[in-house]
């Protein structure tokens, strides 16, 4: 099965106090990590969503495909929608891993554990994981079939409203660890071990 790569980097995030998915976090901006996982993992296309504002446009990525979303105070849901979008021209893409770029911890090893998930359930259309450190319930992938409904998504949310509502569509994978989110610089600090002041953001 061929998966592809939605990765969630419009956000402006306003808690962090900007230029967040820049942060350095062992030398690599932190929305690099999510590629770099993404890759290793064998996925392909990889497609970002980058804001209007182009500020993540001079970061070395690799081969990837950027799209702008003109629009991401709708909230995140709109990057979900853009980023399946572009998608739809590539036929053998069968399946598509959705991944938060403020995510920096994403192992590759789990977005294997998912894939194999969801070729061993033909008839489920998303596969999710459980993490036993933090329950986080990312990255999900979605077959083509139902990215039909990112359509009816809306606000700052992904396809969560829309599992919570139709637990019969998802298959969960339990996996060892956490995914946390940076959503402040607080939790970037956590992450990296070292105190503010020697944080790198650029």
């Amino acid at each position: 099965m061929t998966t592809a790569a939605v990765i969630l980097a419009a956000g402006a995030g306003s808690r962090f106090g900007g230029g967040k998915l820049r942060a350095m976090l062992g030398g690599r901006p932190l929305v690099a990590h999510v590629v770099d996982a993404a890759r290793a993992a064998g996925l392909q296309p990889i497609v970002i969503v980058v804001p209007p504002t182009r500020e993540l446009d001079d970061l070395e990525l690799g081969d990837v495909r950027r799209v702008i979303n003109p629009s991401p105070a709708e909230g995140l849901s709109s990057s979900v929608r853009l980023g399946l979008r572009a998608l739809e021209l590539d036929a053998d893409v069968e399946a598509a891993a959705i991944l938060p770029g403020d995510q920096p911890l994403v192992r590759p090893e789990v977005i294997r554990a998912l894939l194999v998930a969801l070729d061993q359930s033909p008839a489920t259309p998303f596969v999710a994981p459980r993490y036993a450190g933090d329950g986080a319930p990312n990255p999900i992938l979605a077959r083509r079939s139902i990215w039909r409904l990112a359509d009816e998504l809306a606000g700052d949310r992904g396809f969560g409203p829309v599992l919570a509502t139709h637990p019969e569509l998802l298959r969960l994978v339990s996996v060892g660890g956490a995914n946390p989110d940076v959503d402040t610089p607080a939790d970037l600090d956590r992450l990296a071990g070292t105190p503010p002041a020697s944080r790198d953001v650029s």
